[in-house]
């Protein structure tokens, strides 16, 4: 077995600790787990859509506890301002000085609940933090800490009070995860852990660790082939008729900007990675392709009209749009590259 073989089997039975630590408290939600993952490894931040109760809070905490990392939840109002975020300089009349009280945002895994529930500045403010990775205060700059995460909610049902987030805001996320109810078998499950004796989560990885295993997830093979693909995919939502797609084209205002063929690849990769590889197949992206997208696509008047959800489009997108076939022959033989 190759040294990087071997690492990657490494990668991957850490990252499979990390889950089934994580999954001692949270019962299903399997699909919401792995792609809080993958935007783990990959440096990217999540877009939640889901009912409250629905153990969001709970995954992103407890994860937290299994990488040693630090944790905050901001809970999004209309007074909210963008020094509650980021922090502010406080006179200190003793001393006659000024210092810096740094904000929430200062944390591996923040949680920003009902995002849509702050005004548009406080929008903005996180959202720079997340583009950037750091604030600038009184003239001092002060990054976040490494790995950086955030995590936004929004809550479909009520939507009295809310702002709705700008499309170029909405582009910063790497994927938007829809969270449903969990059957009645993971109710009973859900219920009895809660009722139940507390469980002691024990750290599986530190943030250095977490920090390295990014920097070998960028490292993953990815075939000349998907990376065309993946572009494809995306253009087409901009210009469907350029790809035989005539019947898409009414339903779509909007199509996805190039950073959604960037996240698609990037997320792909680090989805490899969760399965113990160091290349791309094709299914890793076509999995991906309705969370990077979804919240991309701006529909039009008809689409709604015909009650058309993004998803639907999408998936006629990729219905016409295949992957290709085979396209790792030559990187899959033995001894080669």
């Amino acid at each position: 077995m190759s040294t990087r073989e071997s690492d990657q089997n490494g990668v991957a039975a850490l990252m499979e600790r990390i889950l089934y630590e994580v999954k001692r408290v949270v019962v299903g939600q399997d699909h919401f787990l792995e792609r809080v993952l993958v935007a783990v490894l990959a440096q990217g931040h999540l877009l939640v859509e889901g009912v409250p109760g629905l153990a969001k809070t709970l995954t992103v905490k407890t994860l937290a506890a299994t990488m040693r990392g630090s944790f905050k939840r901001i809970q999004f109002t209309p007074d909210l301002v963008p020094a509650d975020l980021v922090g502010t300089r406080i006179y200190n009349q003793k001393s006659g000085e000024f210092t810096t009280s740094l904000g929430p945002v200062f944390a591996n895994l923040l949680l920003a609940d009902e995002i849509n529930r702050a005004p548009a500045k406080v929008q903005s403010a996180l959202l720079e933090v997340m583009q950037e990775r750091q604030v600038t205060i009184a003239g001092e700059t002060h990054k976040v800490p490494n790995p950086f995460l955030v995590l936004a909610t929004q809550n479909p049902v009520e939507t009295e009070g809310t702002y709705p987030l700008p499309e170029a805001q909405v582009d910063r996320f790497m994927m938007k995860v829809l969270v449903g109810y969990p059957s009645e078998e993971e109710e009973c499950a859900i219920v009895e852990r809660v009722t139940g004796p507390a469980i002691t989560i024990a750290a599986m990885a530190s943030t250095e660790e977490l920090a390295m295993l990014q920097r070998d997830c960028r490292g993953a093979y990815v075939d000349p082939s998907l990376v065309q693909y993946a572009v494809r995919l995306v253009a087409a939502t901009r210009d469907p008729e350029r790809y035989g797609i005539e019947d898409v084209a009414p339903y779509i205002t909007w199509g996805a900007s190039p950073r959604a063929s960037i996240h698609l690849v990037e997320g792909a990769r680090a989805l490899a990675f969760l399965r113990g590889r160091s290349y791309v197949l094709p299914q890793d992206l076509s999995d991906l392709v309705p969370d990077v997208l979804r919240h991309r696509l701006v529909l039009s008047y008809e689409a709604l009209a015909d009650e058309l959800t993004a998803d639907e489009l999408i998936e006629r997108i990729t219905a016409r749009l295949p992957a290709p076939e085979k396209p790792l022959e030559s990187h899959g033989r033995p001894g080669a590259r």
